[in-house]
């Protein structure tokens, strides 16, 4: 099957998945309000091109972190790939490196983090839930001597979002996962702005905090000395009814000021999505769900794949709105509606 875009590999990972699983990766918490509008979102920003540009040319080339990459386009964390392959985030990791991108690895990844920093072809960021010190603690430790090169901190989740159309098909988390939902459940730990102090105490990485989606967390990241953001409502997978992701980039960005890199994931699904997010201040985007969809059809091969396809809409749509450099990309570029 030739895929087109991403969405071929939605079909055919859906076809060839467990259906547990494939609920379990699709879901969106309670009615999926917010799951459905992080993608409507995006169809309501308009471009504006401009022509007679000399696009011969378009360098998608960028840093973060002070990490040299290909393109803005990174790989979000994203739990248990091995129920998508059975080389897990093994493959996604050697992927990201092939594609000269960052993979963020999960706390909850189904492969461990020195398994996962061996298979590596590229640089790897951890994400990281905090249970109790102690494990917290030791996560830190590993991640820092496997070579990871920041932590990114996930702070929307004292609790866990309800996925209804996993909990009616019976999934389970896997037993063999760095930290699991029913992990956390037990844990029962809500983070607070004191425990960036602490973790700070732990490490000199980079520390980037993700889940944020208002102006005032925002303006409190920076306070508290972050070395980025990325503004994420989780996929649509916890609290139900927030903004769409692209819709609180806006506030985000006035808020930080530049003191601070600015990411951002949710819906992203298209070289299109990429662009309004570059215009309206993200220096990345990050992309979930379908780099599982790759993973799931054809490993390695398949995140790659679709890597190369978002790469290759992102350059054509630089063309065609007469962009040849990201750094000529700002919000003169989109048209976008009321409240952002």
């Amino acid at each position: 099957m030739e895929h087109v875009n991403v969405f071929d590999f939605e079909i055919q990972a859906r076809a060839c998945m467990e259906p547990g699983a494939w609920n379990y990766y699709h879901d969106g918490a309670n009615d999926g309000v917010t799951y459905r509008a992080n993608r409507t979102a995006f169809e309501r920003i308009q471009l504006r091109p401009r022509v007679l540009v000399d696009v011969r040319h378009c360098d998608m080339e960028t840093t973060v972190q002070g990490i040299s990459i290909n393109m803005p386009i990174l790989i979000a964390p994203t739990a248990f790939h091995c129920l998508a392959h059975p080389e897990g985030e093994c493959a996604t990791a050697h992927a990201a490196g092939r594609a000269t991108s960052v993979m963020v690895a999960s706390s909850s990844s189904t492969r461990s983090l020195e398994e996962i920093a061996r298979e590596a072809s590229g640089p790897l960021w951890f994400q990281l839930y905090v249970s109790t010190r102690k494990k917290t603690e030791e996560l830190v430790r590993r991640a820092t001597s496997a070579g990871y090169l920041a932590l990114v901190l996930t702070v929307d989740s004292p609790r866990w979002g309800r996925k209804e159309q996993a909990i009616r098909s019976g999934f389970h988390t896997p037993i063999k996962a760095n930290f699991t939902d029913d992990e956390a459940a037990e844990e029962g730990v809500s983070l607070t702005w004191e425990a960036l102090a602490w973790l700070r105490s732990l490490t000199t990485l980079p520390i980037i905090l993700k889940g944020i989606l208002t102006a005032e967390d925002a303006a409190l990241a920076v306070q508290h000395g972050v070395n980025g953001i990325i503004v994420s409502n989780h996929g649509g997978r916890q609290l139900d009814g927030v903004s769409p992701s692209i819709e609180a980039l806006p506030q985000v960005v006035e808020a930080v000021g530049g003191r601070c890199e600015l990411y951002l994931d949710g819906g992203i699904r298209r070289g299109t999505d990429v662009l309004k997010a570059l215009a309206l201040g993200a220096r990345a985007v990050l992309v979930g769900r379908p780099i599982l969809w790759g993973l799931a059809v054809n490993g390695a091969d398949g995140v790659y794949q679709v890597l190369e396809l978002l790469r290759a809409e992102l350059e054509l749509a630089m063309a065609l709105a007469g962009k040849a450099r990201l750094s000529s990309i700002d919000r003169s570029l989109v048209r976008v509606g009321e409240g952002m």
